[in-house]
């Protein structure tokens, strides 16, 4: 059953409620190709005009473009109508020489260098720089970014101590006082999810590949876990980082990255599905995740006007009942996911 751009649902046990369907903000901090300040307008104008109340950034999107580009917008709107979420764990600061910087992986992007800090102070200070960078003066929850032990290495261990021991009684304060309605965990890997998200207590997990049409390999775990506990849920990578989107093809990226052979081979199992019941892959992958019961929210990328309207009209296109149950047969998606009611 398609849905409605304007439902709404609650985040775990908090009084937060969000559209089913928000903009991540990650491609206007330039991911893959630079956006010039126009079209990054044009986009967010579009997400406005269209319905679009839900946005997520992060420090770490173009470091700090994207949350300048976004906060230049939002602070000209009505605080009351729109909800938005950043993240923690990673401060900005000026690289010693400027003009040798890396900005690398980002294509543009500012020219701030960044330091993991998931102590109490630099949560705080994450956060305020946050909302300097926004020009508002509140989110509506927080986010503690890429805390797994591919971005960290040997720091790993020490780094989630700081979590533990005091970064999440900042976040804590925040919720206490109401400065933040929520707080949550991004989750990149199964292994990141079924782990560390695990340790502290939280409001909702920000999952970013675990839980895709090309990847349920969380079902029986992270995500049957935040079912138990009581969290929700934000898909914050519908598309796989891409591929889902544009579908297979030699440039198609999966995980931030070129898509694998093994990859490659799947979405065309996926794609000969569609072709035959007349679905949009990108619309099969919407749908999909938002039939979880513990999925509140997804936050596709957009970074021009079009891909905004694309991304709503796939929502609330209407896919037959029998597609899913094709795509399991084939051994497309797992027997056991839950996929959406026939309308």
């Amino acid at each position: 059953m398609a849905i409605s751009r304007s439902t709404r649902r609650r985040i775990g046990k908090t009084a937060l409620d969000l559209p089913v369907f928000g903009f991540g903000a990650a491609h206007i901090g330039e991911l893959y190709g630079t956006v010039d300040e126009a079209d990054a307008r044009a986009t967010l104008d579009a997400a406005w005009k269209a319905g679009v109340r839900y946005y997520d950034t992060a420090p770490w999107y173009g470091r700090g473009l994207s949350e300048h580009r976004l906060g230049g917008f939002l602070r000209t709107k009505p605080r009351a109508e729109f909800q938005i979420t950043t993240k923690v764990g990673r401060t900005l600061h000026r690289p010693k020489d400027p003009k040798t910087f890396d900005r690398a992986p980002w294509t543009g992007g500012l020219n701030f260098e960044v330091r993991f800090d998931y102590s109490y102070d630099g949560i705080m200070r994450s956060y305020e720089q946050a909302l300097q960078r926004l020009a508002l003066d509140t989110v509506d929850a927080l986010v503690i970014h890429d805390l797994d032990a591919a971005y960290h290495g040997e720091h790993f261990s020490a780094r989630q101590k700081d979590l533990r021991e005091s970064g999440i009684r900042a976040l804590v304060e925040l919720k206490a006082s109401g400065d933040i309605a929520a707080y949550g965990m991004g989750i990149n890997t199964s292994e990141a999810f079924d782990t560390v998200a695990t340790q502290v207590e939280l409001d909702f997990c920000l999952v970013a590949m675990p839980y895709t049409l090309l990847d349920q390999s969380s079902l029986e775990t992270g995500m049957a876990r935040c079912l138990e506990k009581g969290m929700s849920v934000i898909i914050g990578a519908p598309f796989a980082s891409g591929i889902l989107v544009t579908g297979s093809g030699g440039s198609a990226k999966y995980g931030y990255a070129n898509a694998s052979p093994q990859v490659q081979q799947k979405v065309r199992g996926l794609e000969a599905a569609c072709a035959e019941h007349n679905v949009a892959l990108p619309a099969a992958a919407l749908q999909f995740v938002l039939a979880h019961p513990a999925v509140a929210s997804v936050i596709p990328g957009a970074a021009r006007p079009a891909e905004v309207e694309q991304n709503l009209a796939h929502l609330e296109t209407a896919i037959p009942s029998g597609f899913w149950a094709d795509l399991k047969t084939r051994g497309l998606i797992d027997p056991a996911a839950p996929v959406p009611a026939e309308r």
